[in-house]
């Protein structure tokens, strides 16, 4: 192992980057600015709660080939479990009207000709509507491209959509909206699976990949922080973390740089990336789910937009949470457990909680916001970036952030190979 990968950040990106290269013959150094790795995928035990819990509540699903591949890869995939089938339970707080989206476990949509597996009081017509996402560039607008009212659109895309995009939809990305569309309800219910890391994200796709390299004679320093690079002949030379401590960088060394855009901007000025970021709001109670309690369902009408259920825990995402970060944690932890109540069918005064206001947690999903997104190219020759908020093709997810990571390193593999 004479050539040495060098990752700046030990997020999934980072993480998936390395592994990569690893099994590909580099020797892997990752360097990471915190005091863990994870990035913004991971667990941490709560004091509040007396759990483990995870910073954000991030689903996968069976169709995510990028992620799977990655857990597959550290030995891991057997912990991201969830239903036998592509089934999601919905449930309208103000009409109190439940339900359960079936999509089933087809590579091909047919779910939307059975009345009973698609959404209620949808027709066959409703669906056809959202044809124009399947081809809509990334420069328009979702609300130029599909009706942002109706049934369909209240009862599905809405929650779809602003939970991979993270803004309210009409102002969102169609083309991205497209790709979410084309890889999950075009693709059948095989696709569609719902995933969840039951152990907690840490425990399932980054303590295991760290130990994966360790284990193989790879480096993962964590309170390292990378403060500049010495560049020579369009190349990184020299990596600086600070005082005397400089890693010098042979000719055959990369840099996979996985680091949040305000990092990367600082640290490679020039780089073009996303300015505008929105919230997103998690809220974890110690509260034991009933009994059959599905692992993920949707809430429409209320705060709440999807309630996961985990072994001595319920915990709430609300994404485009900008008009929550302000309020008061006591009074919004009360808010969003009345949902719970409503939503999951329990009772009792407020259990144990812990609130999690990620401000800065995606890039928001515009077409503006898009175009900032720089390729994993840079204008230095062993220089490439990964990151969810690269141009990944995808919005800000776990199988974009993982596809960043093996994009950069195929590129890394495929520089060599010339």
């Amino acid at each position: 192992m004479s050539k040495t990968a060098h990752i700046i950040g030990a997020g999934i990106s980072g993480l998936s980057a390395a592994v990569r290269l690893a099994n590909a013959g580099f020797k892997v150094a990752v360097h990471e600015a915190t005091q863990q790795a994870g990035g913004r995928c991971r667990s941490y035990f709560d004091g509040a709660t007396n759990l483990v819990i995870d910073n954000g509540n991030h689903l996968l699903l069976s169709g995510n080939r990028h992620a799977l591949a990655y857990a597959r890869s550290i030995g891991t995939e057997a912990g991201l479990v969830g239903p036998a089938r592509a089934q999601f339970p919905f449930v309208d707080l103000k009409t109190g009207q439940r339900w359960q989206l079936d999509l089933g476990d087809s590579r091909l949509p047919g779910w939307v000709f059975d009345e009973s597996r698609r959404v209620p009081d949808t027709g066959l017509t409703d669906y056809l509507k959202l044809a124009p996402l399947i081809w809509a560039s990334e420069e328009t607008l979702v609300g130029k491209s599909i009706p942002c009212e109706g049934v369909l659109y209240q009862r599905l895309v809405q929650p779809l959509l602003l939970a991979a995009l993270n803004v309210d939809p009409p102002e969102g990305s169609a083309g991205l909206a497209g790709a979410i569309v084309r890889e999950t309800l075009l693709a059948g219910g095989q696709a569609c699976r719902p995933l969840i890391a039951r152990d907690g994200l840490s425990a399932v796709l980054i303590e295991p990949a760290v130990k994966f390299l360790t284990e193989r004679g790879h480096s993962v320093q964590l309170g390292h922080e990378l403060r500049s690079f010495t560049t020579t002949d369009g190349k990184v030379s020299a990596l600086n973390f600070g005082g005397e401590d400089v890693v010098a960088i042979a000719p055959d060394d990369v840099i996979v740089m996985a680091v949040p855009p305000r990092a990367a901007a600082s640290l490679l000025p020039g780089v073009k990336t996303p300015t505008q970021f929105r919230a997103i709001v998690n809220a974890h109670f110690r509260f034991e789910p009933p009994p059959g309690s599905a692992p993920i369902l949707g809430v429409i009408g209320g705060v709440v937009e999807w309630l996961f259920a985990f072994p001595n825990r319920l915990s709430v995402t609300i994404s485009n949470g900008d008009r929550l970060v302000e309020m008061p944690r006591e009074e919004l932890a009360q808010t969003i457990w009345n949902d719970v109540c409503m939503a999951g069918g329990v009772a009792g005064e407020l259990p144990p909680w812990q609130i999690v206001r990620e401000r800065r947690a995606t890039f928001a999903a515009t077409p503006e916001q898009n175009a900032l997104r720089p390729g994993p190219v840079t204008a230095l020759k062993n220089l490439f970036l990964a990151g969810d908020w690269t141009a990944t093709g995808l919005p800000a997810t776990i199988e974009g952030s993982v596809r960043s990571g093996d994009r950069a390193a195929d590129l890394v593999l495929a520089a060599q190979r010339t």
